[in-house]
């Protein structure tokens, strides 16, 4: 997601009338991403971006603009509801989206279970009637109004005379299960008929009947209790069958939310790009996969699947990401990029133009860095980049941007420091740098230096122009894309940063005329402060260090890396022989070493767990004590940390780093309990002993790599999807290689975008690959037809009033009709 920025917000009614807003991603209506707040301004310019895995189902994606309240609850100004079929509308593209009053009906949510039988009854006078039996069985995902949730349910048989029936009212959640029958007389009693269940007038009578179930949250505040959604069913449903079971979505009422004007609440301007890969077992993509990872065997590589499937792409990027992370996965990622490289400095002519493209080399490595190098970030900016987020000096050192009372000989001073500080960092960091960057550079280096043996600083500008124009530079520009901050920092700290990255990007260049570099002359001025030797010989030996094959194991130099941070709520783990075991916010903080909790950021740890304590991380089932996104990581001798996260998407982050960190432990359990042990027993299994086994098989193993969760079957299954995306471009270059091999006179324009070294060898891999991704698509097609047929319409999974089952039936009908 790009959270790009309002505008035209309503003005706030006081002298000031400016608001201070802030925006929230919502997950139906669990917030998973909060920008930082903008003060002061109607048309707030957030500039962020959130990316995440969903970890459960969900209906609509939505968008809250908050105004901050210093002395009561933040006020909701409005919302942007996307529903998830509509997604794909909007897929990778600005889109502005008019913001929505909030109210209870545009808050409704979850689904309802329901059973409704319709019979007749024989009274002891021998006169019938006929009674509709109503069972309301249980309701999921209701909303949560204000911080809780007491729901309650009335059923309301609407016809020539009203009947409304109330359920007991479940206390503290959102899941409540009810199992309540409600019996309603359909029907005046009348004198049995053997031939009909109903004579003329009780058809007529029922068939403008209707049943309907409204949820309610028990409310102690004086306004009453609050809508959660209804349902309403004609009764003419149930001639064809007297009885019927099914779960259905909750509505929002007929009239909510029509009278109010949609158009003055202002806009909102966003970019979604959601993706759903379906993927089948590993064997399926053997053929593929096969095919993929011998790209870097095959002579000459642009004959190899992977080098065609760059060919083939809009952009070189989309390409870059799936090839990245598979060959990361199987650990052949030095030999392919090693291959590509290579045939690119064979195609350059000029040392100076050096990877200076976006060709397929540039984007793999700049990939390869994003994922392998992260952790390396972290160690070495995230310490300084914070400092520059937090103390704000004052760092313009062009005279016409200066504030009043800014003195420009201290603010270069200030700039110079911190880049003499930065600067510092990275050249010292050599030995951090991770090893399979370190394998790419040296490839790098030993190509270049091969191809332009006259030129001795091409074995360094290879490698700067990766280290530091597309890593280093770019995450202190853009510190918040390389997860060094939570958000994008504010326009003074950002000009500071810019500023920085300017400067290190040229120290890192060694171009041999640095003022030149610069458009303006303020910068050139400033640059002169290192225009000495020693800056140029301490780039020359961290390139040296990095790219050099017999660099020493920087394993050696253990330091803690963080991996994560940041608040839940934990409750008390029983180390103290009395006192309630009570739940308290604190500020987690996971590193390679150990997992520890403070009570705030910076504190002393009040508890320090050794990762090899780290038995098993698995999810808690909310029973336990009716909390939401709870998990446990289990130690030995049975003790148990009970944690809550903030929302599902920070649950499933925690559990699969703290399950990752811990994989290779030596002690990891194989059973644990999904539910505590309270009141002398384990909820789960019922048993009464606390050091009874785990009832339940511990979820199975993952990459024990703490940087890269890479599931390689899925990346393989985006290929395919692109392969399948762009195969009239696969056909067009099959053409143009038997153009190429029987004809050799000048290229037909139309084939003439593709490189084809090798007619014959990439002629030979595109066939292999167009019969990989037709066995894929007919696998695919198969699973949906049987995935149709099993499916049910109002089964839990498939409520009725689901939109995305609609339109996926439509596709299947129209799928079907074609085939016929």
């Amino acid at each position: 997601l790009s959270l790009g920025e309002a505008k035209n917000l309503p003005t706030y009614p006081g002298p000031n009338k400016m608001r201070d807003c802030y925006c929230t991603v919502n997950l139906d209506q669990e917030e998973v991403f909060r920008t930082k707040i903008v003060e002061k301004s109607l048309c707030p310019f957030y500039g962020e971006d959130f990316y995440c895995e969903i970890p459960r189902t969900f209906r609509h994606l939505s968008f809250y603009i908050f105004d901050r309240d210093v002395f009561r609850r933040d006020s909701i100004i409005g919302k942007v509801a996307i529903q998830k079929e509509d997604l794909q509308k909007y897929h990778n593209r600005d889109t502005w989206f008019q913001l929505q009053h909030v109210d209870a009906d545009s808050e409704v949510q979850g689904k309802v279970h329901l059973e409704l039988r319709l019979s007749e009854v024989i009274t002891d006078t021998g006169v019938v009637c006929h009674k509709l039996a109503t069972r309301v069985l249980e309701c999921q995902g209701l909303p949560i109004v204000n911080g809780q949730c007491d729901p309650y349910a009335t059923v309301t048989l609407a016809g020539p005379s009203r009947q409304v029936l109330h359920t007991k009212v479940k206390k503290k959640t959102n899941n409540p299960h009810f199992d309540e029958v409600f019996y309603f007389e359909v029907t005046r009693p009348s004198s049995y008929n053997k031939k009909s269940h109903f004579d003329i007038e009780d058809v007529d009578e029922v068939d403008k009947m209707e049943i309907r179930v409204d949820l309610w949250n028990a409310s102690n505040l004086k306004f009453g209790d609050e809508f959660l959604g209804e349902l309403r069913l004609p009764l003419k449903f149930l001639r064809q069958s007297s009885s019927y079971e099914a779960w259905y979505f909750l509505q929002p009422r007929d009239n909510g939310n029509k009278s109010l004007k949609p158009d003055d609440l202002g806009s909102l301007r966003l970019n979604v790009v959601y993706t759903e890969d379906h993927v089948f077992s590993s064997d399926y993509y053997s053929p593929l996969r096969d095919v993929l990872l011998k790209s870097a065997d095959v002579e000459p590589v642009s004959a190899s699947a992977a080098h065609i499937l760059g060919e083939v792409c809009r952009e070189k990027q989309e390409a870059a990401i799936p090839l990245v992370r598979l060959f990361l996965h199987y650990g052949r990622i030095v030999p392919f990029i090693s291959a590509i490289a290579n045939a690119e400095v064979k195609r350059t002519q000029d040392p100076n133009t050096i990877f200076r493209g976006n060709s397929l080399t540039s984007k793999c490595i700049d990939e390869t860095m994003k994922l392998a190098g992260m952790h390396y970030l972290q160690v070495t900016l995230k310490p300084i980049i914070d400092e520059i987020c937090q103390v704000h000096k004052p760092c313009e050192i062009d005279p016409v941007k200066l504030k009043d009372g800014e003195n420009l000989e201290n603010n270069r001073e200030n700039l110079r420091q911190y880049v003499d500080r930065i600067f510092t960092v990275i050249t010292k960091s050599g030995v951090s740098c991770p090893t399979v960057m370190c394998d790419i550079f040296f490839s790098l280096r030993e190509s270049a230096a091969k191809r332009f043996q006259g030129d001795l600083d091409v074995r360094y500008t290879a490698v700067s122009s990766f280290i530091f124009l597309r890593f280093f530079a770019p995450a202190i520009l853009s510190p918040n894309l390389f997860q060094l901050t939570p958000h994008h920092p504010d326009p003074q700290t950002s000009r500071t940063l810019t500023l920085i990255s300017k400067t290190i990007q040229t120290l890192g260049s060694l171009s041999k005329s640095k003022s030149a570099n610069f458009k303006e002359s303020y910068m050139a001025t400033f640059y002169d402060y290192f225009n000495e030797q020693k800056y140029a010989d301490a780039v020359k030996n961290f390139l040296d260090l990095i790219s050099s094959s017999g660099r020493r194991d920087h394993k050696s130099i253990e330091q803690p890396i963080l991996l994560k941070e940041g608040f839940m709520i934990k409750r008390a783990q029983g180390r103290k022989r009395f006192g309630m075991k009570n739940f308290k916010k604190r500020w987690f903080r996971l590193t390679n070493h150990e997992f520890t909790y403070q009570k705030s950021k910076g504190d002393h740890p009040l508890c320090s767990i050794p990762i090899e304590n780290i038995l098993a991380v698995e999810r808690l089932e909310e029973e336990s004590f009716k909390m939401k996104n709870m998990f446990q990581v289990i130690q030995p001798e049975r003790r148990v940390l009970y944690i809550q996260a903030n929302n599902c998407v920070e649950a499933k982050d925690w559990i699969d780093i703290l399950t990752k960190v811990s994989q290779c432990n030596k002690k990891r359990l194989t059973v644990y309990h999904p539910s505590a042990y309270l009141n002398g027993h384990w909820l789960c299994c019922k048993a009464t002993a606390d050091n009874t086994p785990g009832c339940t098989p511990c979820t199975g193993g993952l990459p024990a790599n703490i940087q890269l969760d890479i599931d390689g079957d899925r990346e393989t299954e985006r290929i395919y999807s692109l392969f399948n995306l762009y195969m009239p471009k696969l056909e067009k270059m099959q053409e143009a290689c038997g153009s190429k091999s029987v004809y050799d006179g000048p290229e037909e324009e139309e084939y003439s975008t593709f490189i084809i070294d090798d007619p014959k060898e990439t002629y030979k891999t595109l066939k292999l690959i167009i019969e990989g991704v037709g066995t894929l698509e007919q696998e695919h097609a198969q699973y949906k037809r049987d995935k149709f047929k099993k499916t049910k319409y109002g089964s839990q999974e498939h409520p009725i009033g689901d939109k995305s089952f609609q339109t996926y039936i439509r596709q299947q009908s129209e799928i079907s009709a074609h085939s016929i």
